[in-house]
């Protein structure tokens, strides 16, 4: 008993050094696809569950924030990637430079939108409000990539490898004050919308750059 104890310590061990080792070309999983571990969520936490190696995402206003050992959760300049199935009329957004709350709507970073068919026409790769996108890429039910670039004050969304936004923060927001939502550091969130949005992440990763 003590012997399969141990042997499934060290698997577990593995897989999560495994989970966290950078790749060659530099890149870190995020998920590991079986669980939520390294990830911190506040209230209505019911709203994120792993189904078939995703983050599904169904049920009321919560958010999912990337707490783990990778730079400390903590990134300034990076290439972020993940795919995303939609279900219709979903809405979700990526949060990037934010920090944790418990609860209500994260008040720090930028949101990029993840929205096909929701009402409100801010559709997937707005920098939400502050440079926002009217067309939509993909359809609801297929899964797609996403990419986001962040360098210096440039944020840059990709779609299957398209570029579909450049925000540049100097020369698309003005003078910005003291406002919390600029660019700076902090970890990732993904956001549950209403319980009538359902999306699914997966092959979630990151590459910090200098």
């Amino acid at each position: 008993m003590k012997k399969i104890i141990l042997l499934c310590t060290l698997a577990v061990i593995a897989f999560s050094a495994h989970a966290q080792k950078k790749s060659k070309d530099g890149w870190y999983t995020l998920f590991d696809g079986k669980s939520l571990k390294g990830w911190e969520v506040g209230v209505n936490a019911e709203s994120f569950n792993v189904v078939d190696g995703a983050i599904k995402v169904d049920g009321p206003r919560a958010h999912l924030f990337y707490a783990g050992k990778v730079n400390k959760h903590d990134f300034k300049n990076f290439e972020f990637e993940t795919k995303i199935k939609t279900e219709p009329k979903a809405n979700s957004g990526i949060f990037i430079h934010t920090t944790y709350i418990e609860d209500g709507w994260p008040d720090v970073g930028y949101e990029i939108q993840v929205n096909q068919t929701h009402g409100d026409w801010r559709k997937t790769g707005s920098v939400y409000s502050f440079k926002d996108v009217r067309e939509t890429f993909v359809n609801d039910g297929e899964w797609y990539t996403k990419t986001i670039i962040v360098q210096g004050n440039k944020v840059t969304v990709k779609v299957n490898g398209k570029v579909i936004n450049e925000f540049v923060e100097a020369n698309d927001r003005g003078d910005i004050g003291e406002s919390k939502k600029r660019l700076g550091h902090g970890t990732i969130a993904l956001q549950a919308h209403d319980p009538n949005s359902v999306i699914y992440y997966k092959d979630i990763r990151i590459k910090p750059l200098p």
